[in-house]
């Protein structure tokens, strides 16, 4: 009887791992495995592994299997192969598997040695000032506005405020004038942040339908320009003739960075 073999179970992570280690300890080729001499020692390893875990022991009982299966299949006729006309190695597919395994092993420890060397530097964190951090580039409206029709914008304005004067009753209108207080544009800005922050997506169109008054639409619409214009919002048209939305693009939501000096207010 041979002389006993001894491993520590731990230094194998599989059945593979065990095969590789057999092969690589003899210099076998690994193209040309004498399967006689390889299953031997493997069995003779079974045999000293202890059965704890099941899941593990399971794995290594298969490959014992196939390894007596192709044991078997060398002392029986070659087969040939109908389409080639070569003989089928029944070592064949255990090789590929054998080699694919070694693949994945050269690659986990290279990955392993790029996770060690990155671990050795060291990074500074950020010291950038905040107002540095957040200037924007001025923003030009018309490049803003370059993939959106601006004659779809003009005929979304005017087919609301068709609509306003439309339900205007032409008998009540003869009354008189109720004068109205100022319309602040920095005031109505500030809403529209509000809005934003609560609709991150919404429709030209039903944002200026829902105004009470032509003036609060003028100015909600100049509003809306002013915030593009300040890269706070995005002004979106999926097709042509399609209906403009407006995204809501990241900011500081104190609205600290955005200028509202010099704004005009409206009187009705």
């Amino acid at each position: 009887m041979s002389e006993s073999i001894s491993y520590k179970l731990e230094t194998f992570e599989g059945p593979l791992d065990l095969l590789l280690h057999l092969i690589d300890k003899d210099k076998i080729n690994i193209y040309d495995i004498p399967i006689a001499s390889i299953t031997a020692q493997y069995l003779e390893y079974m045999a000293q592994m202890p059965h704890q875990d099941l899941n593990r022991t399971s794995e290594f009982m298969v490959m014992a299997a196939t390894l007596i299966e192709i044991k078997a299949k060398m002392l029986l006729p070659k087969e040939v192969d109908p389409e080639t006309g070569e003989e089928v190695d029944p070592r064949a597919e255990l090789v590929d598997r054998l080699i694919e395994h070694r693949k994945m092993k050269l690659l986990a420890a290279e990955l392993a040695d790029m996770e060690a060397d990155a671990q050795k530097y060291f990074y500074r964190s950020p010291s950038i000032p905040k107002e540095v951090q957040r200037y924007e580039a001025p923003v030009d409206l018309d490049d803003l506005l370059k993939d959106v029709s601006l004659a779809r914008l003009q005929e979304i304005f005017q087919q609301v405020m068709k609509r306003r004067e439309d339900r205007i009753d032409p008998e009540r209108s003869k009354f008189g004038t109720i004068r109205r207080e100022k319309i602040s544009l920095e005031a109505r800005i500030r809403g529209l942040l509000d809005y934003t922050r609560a609709n991150k997506r919404f429709s030209f169109r039903e944002l200026l339908e829902a105004q009470p008054t032509t003036l609060e639409v003028v100015v909600t619409f100049l509003g809306i320009l002013e915030l593009t214009k300040a890269g706070l919002l995005s002004i979106v048209q999926s097709e042509s003739g399609e209906d403009i939305d407006i995204t809501v693009n990241e900011y500081d939501e104190s609205g600290a960075e955005l200028d509202l000096s010099g704004l005009e207010d409206f009187e009705s």
